[in-house]
Parts: C-alpha cells; sequence; structure tokens
C-alpha cells in the first residue's frame, strides 16, 4: 500500500509541474516565445503517465514483491531525481516548462546544475523512470520505459538543442 502512495505523491508531483509549466508557457509566450518540437509532445505525456500506470498494474496484476535491498537504494534514486529535477526548475525559474519553448533574445542558462551538465533535467527523468519501478520490482515497466523514454529523449535532445542553437 506504501508503494500506491508513492505513485500518487509522483503523480501529484507532476500536477504541480504541469501548474508550473502552464504558468511558465505563458510567461514565454508574453515575450514572443516560440515552441519547437510539438508534436512529439503528446508522446511524452503519454509515456510518463504509462509509466505510473505500469508501476501499478505490473506490481499488482504479476505481484512482484518488494525487495528491500532493491527497493530502498531504488526510493533514494527516486528522492534525488525529484531534488535534481527541482533544481532544475529553481534555476531556470519561467524559462523552466514541460515544453520547448525559446523566449527571442533570452540567454542560456549555465548556473546550477546547468554549469555541470546541459540536460540535467533528463537524468532525473532517465534515473526516476529506471528507479520508480524499481523500488517495488517492477522491471518490465523499468525495461520497457527506459526503452521507450530513450527514443523520446533523442528526438527531445535534437528538438532542444537546436532550439538552444537559436539562442547564440
Amino acid at each position: 500500500m506504501s508503494y500506491v502512495l508513492l505513485i500518487v505523491l509522483v503523480a501529484v508531483e507532476r500536477i504541480v509541474e504541469l501548474v508550473v509549466s502552464k504558468r511558465n508557457s505563458a510567461w514565454s509566450r508574453e515575450r514572443g516565445g516560440i515552441e519547437f518540437g510539438a508534436r512529439h509532445y503528446p508522446v511524452m505525456v503519454v509515456l510518463h503517465t504509462a509509466l505510473l500506470a505500469g508501476c501499478l498494474l505490473e506490481t499488482f496484476a504479476l505481484h512482484r514483491p518488494f525487495i528491500a535491498a532493491l527497493g530502498w537504494p531504488m526510493l533514494a534514486i527516486v528522492v534525488a531525481a525529484q531534488g535534481l529535477r527541482w533544481w532544475c526548475i529553481a534555476t531556470l525559474g519561467p524559462q523552466w516548462n514541460t515544453r520547448v519553448i525559446i523566449v527571442p533574445g533570452a540567454s542560456r542558462v549555465t548556473d546550477g546544475p546547468y554549469r555541470l551538465i546541459p540536460h540535467p533535467n533528463y537524468v532525473a527523468v532517465v534515473a526516476e523512470g529506471f528507479a520508480l519501478p524499481l523500488v517495488h520490482t517492477a522491471w518490465l515497466t523499468a525495461v520497457v520505459f527506459t526503452v521507450l523514454n530513450a527514443a523520446l529523449l533523442r528526438t527531445r535532445l535534437k528538438v532542444e538543442n537546436s532550439a538552444l542553437a537559436s539562442l547564440s
């Protein structure tokens, strides 16, 4: 039952992200922001929703056990991924959103985690997408999400890097 609570908490966190993203998207558009790669966005929403559903479905339908030696370290990774994600959101401020929107004349953010790696939010996404299912041994969900997310991130990174290059 505590795993269900964890998934619910992650789902609530995602809703909060969407609220912040909507506000920040409006901020960007008011300043002439241009969206790139809108076609892949619905796929991303479906994939991330499927991750949460898959965690629960696999755990209960296939009677996956909680294995403490796996579950607790994976929970630590999930918590760390959330911390990294919110560090990214705080660092980007109103420029952060779940879409790729570039505000003409804005400078590229190179503070916070962005001084260490170019796309730290995606590190959080990859870590969480693999670790969250494994908190309760949902290894099929972890593998399927990781493979599909890798394909999506390939597209997303091309779009985002191209959009960021337009800032130069």
